[in-house]
């Protein structure tokens, strides 16, 4: 007989490809849909399988804020800080207490480096992103879920993710791949803000493979539109 929280992670996890689905018209939770591509390199353990909003069923989420802090260290490239607190983001929704620890400590880390005098931009922008996923995730308080699978309050309630983010941009100066975490961010809107984040995250790519290869993915799905033109017609006038 199958343990009742295998059932509700696996209904979680059910919902949320209905969430997804339900919203391509607006790209779904695009901090959350969307698998960002990072090659071999490092990052939170994850069955990779097409769909797989749920991650590795035999993952203790108790050692969810360890390993992401271990993962997020100062040689981290900015694609694999988005895929790992898109993962995080996925697990922390099965222990509450979880999730507002992460957040709080990717907070204090940057905080902390700010009052030593030495700003962190990748501190600010994990902390930023972090809080924006848990708003576009552990909000979606959908159908028929049990109170064992929701997050009320959210621990990212009041935060302004986005708000560091630009912050960590203007730290770090160019990176296209933090422009492409920020133009995600703003897919609807502010509009004006968005189009300048896709236009240096395209124009980045250039001169950056692994960015290159994620615009040239289907954000949703082998028949949807390509990310790059998804942002290019995201960001075009009105």
């Amino acid at each position: 007989m199958r343990h009742p929280l295998h059932h509700s992670l696996k209904h979680a996890a059910f919902l949320a490809i209905v969430l997804c689905f339900a919203s391509i018209a607006q790209a779904g939770p695009p901090l959350i849909c969307h698998t960002i591509e990072i090659g071999q390199a490092k990052s939170l353990p994850w069955i990779s399988h097409s769909w797989n909003l749920s991650g590795g069923e035999n993952y203790d989420v108790k050692n969810l804020v360890r390993d992401t802090l271990d993962i997020l260290g100062p040689d981290t490239p900015v694609l694999v800080r988005m895929e790992t607190l898109r993962r995080a983001t996925l697990y922390a929704r099965k222990d509450p207490l979880v999730a507002k620890e992460l957040l709080a400590r990717l907070h204090a880390r940057a905080t902390s480096a700010e009052s030593s005098g030495h700003s962190d931009a990748l501190a600010w922008f994990d902390a930023g992103y972090l809080a924006e996923a848990y708003k576009q995730w552990l909000g979606q308080n959908l159908p028929h879920m049990t109170d064992g699978m929701r997050m009320d309050p959210n621990p990212a309630a009041g935060v302004d993710g986005y708000a560091l983010v630009k912050k960590a941009i203007t730290l770090r100066g160019a990176d296209p791949q933090m422009e492409f975490a920020a133009a995600l961010i703003t897919l609807s809107g502010p509009q004006e803000e968005h189009r300048q984040h896709a236009q240096k995250a395209i124009a980045g790519a250039k001169s950056d493979s692994l960015l290159a290869q994620n615009l040239a993915t289907p954000f949703l799905g082998q028949q949807s539109q390509t990310v790059s033109a998804m942002l290019a017609k995201n960001s075009a006038p009105k």
